[in-house]
């Protein structure tokens, strides 16, 4: 329990800088990008900021526990290990809430491949950190 607990806070330290350290460059770099979360769809009143900015915790510490479990079938480099973690992750959880995400609301494609692209980025990142920190 002790491994899964700080390869997950590890985990989500990193996931936590890389994410917001990222959003903040993209914002200066492709603005145009951004436009589209001008819409009430993705606006709130403030009530749940801690939600969206714990989000990078919430999700090492459920990948921690799956590397657990799971970390046997992973062969190779802790790099590859955390690779095919990651793709493993992007197929089974990515693309399925990507694609119920698309089909039920009114957003675009450009939108939804980014989500998946930085889902999967993280997954990766995690999956590295886990097989280098949890063996």
């Amino acid at each position: 329990m002790k491994k899964i607990f700080l390869s997950g806070l590890t985990a989500g330290i990193i996931l936590f800088i890389i994410s917001y350290g990222g959003l903040y460059t993209a914002i200066h770099y492709f603005p145009s990008f951004f436009v589209d979360y001008n819409n009430p769809l993705f606006n709130s009143n403030g009530d749940r900021d801690i939600l969206f900015y714990s989000h990078a915790f919430i999700f090492s510490f459920a990948l921690s526990w799956f590397w657990e479990r799971f970390k046997g079938l992973f062969k190779g480099h802790f790099i590859l290990r955390g690779l095919e973690f990651g793709f493993v992750y992007g197929i089974i959880a990515l693309v399925p809430v990507m694609w119920i995400t698309f089909s039920s609301l009114d957003i675009t494609f450009t939108m939804v491949s980014s989500w998946f692209f930085y889902g999967l980025c993280q997954a990766i990142i995690a999956g590295i950190v886990f097989a280098r920190t949890n063996p």
